[in-house]
């Protein structure tokens, strides 16, 4: 069953739906997002567990998709250009499987249409071994984490999902802050977000896939499985990027969309 997710619309033109990843929201393509809305009406959503949109008991790629199709058809989109990175990547991957007639065309960022190993063992034990209580500032928080994960970025990212809880509204156990993601649906469903999109395929359309040049994700045996879901995929490699090639390599990921999206 689909949830009504939160969303951000901005600019005018063709519609095209941005997807982020694990652990994160829509501010975290909010830079893409600005910088497309000049010829595009950018659909920006957050996925169902993650921002501000609902928490459910389910979450694997079949579901998440169809979040976007209902949202698509609430917002009367018959047809989508779709960007998604990461997991959101792999939510993009599942609409245009299940829904081909409602895509456009997919930027798939960073990610392949395959299983992979589990990559976020310490990200979770470390969220959800957090201390709430214990936490009176954003500092106590970042301290707490830095026993599970070394990046003082990744960490950055990670604490934007810790919200102060609203005056009048108690938390249990008296904390002060209080996470926005449903941790612990992702983790029990996380085996789930490390599969792979379903479906027999293929999807015809467009389909450009961007790697951030040091980055694993996307490698040389995962082609077979991308040419065989969508047989018109291309491959552009973003240098000197890695996993968050959108942020650690703005120009180059703006320039290279706003290219596959004109075509």
């Amino acid at each position: 069953m689909s949830v009504e997710l939160n969303h951000r619309i901005t600019g005018e033109g063709a519609p095209l739906i941005i997807l982020h990843g694990l652990f994160g929201s829509m501010d975290n393509l909010g830079g893409i997002a600005r910088r497309l809305q000049d010829e595009w009406q950018v659909h920006a959503l957050d996925q169902r567990n993650h921002g501000n949109s609902p928490h459910t008991d389910t979450m694997d790629y079949p579901a998440m998709a169809e979040d976007v199709i209902a949202y698509m058809d609430a917002q009367g989109l018959e047809k989508a250009a779709i960007l998604g990175h990461s997991m959101g990547g792999k939510t993009a991957m599942q609409v245009a499987l299940s829904a081909p007639e409602r895509v456009d065309r997919v930027i798939v960022a960073d990610i392949a249409p395959v299983a992979y190993k589990p990559r976020h063992d310490a990200i979770l034990e470390g969220l959800t071994s957090l201390d709430l209580t214990a936490v009176k500032t954003r500092q106590d928080a970042d301290s707490q984490l830095a026993e599970y994960v070394e990046m003082p970025q990744v960490r950055q990212f990670l604490l934007k999902n810790l919200v102060r809880v609203p005056e009048g509204e108690p938390e249990a156990g008296g904390g002060l802050y209080r996470w926005r993601l449903n941790l612990t649906v992702i983790e029990a469903c996380y085996p789930n977000l490390a599969l792979a999109p379903e479906g027999d395929g293929p999807f015809n359309g467009p389909v450009l896939f961007l790697k951030g040049e040091d980055s694993a994700y996307i490698q040389d045996k995962h082609w077979d499985e991308i040419r065989r879901l969508f047989p018109a995929a291309e491959l552009q490699i973003i240098e000197g990027a890695g996993h968050w090639l959108h942020a650690e390599k703005t120009d180059a990921f703006e320039a290279m969309c706003r290219r596959f999206l004109k075509q």
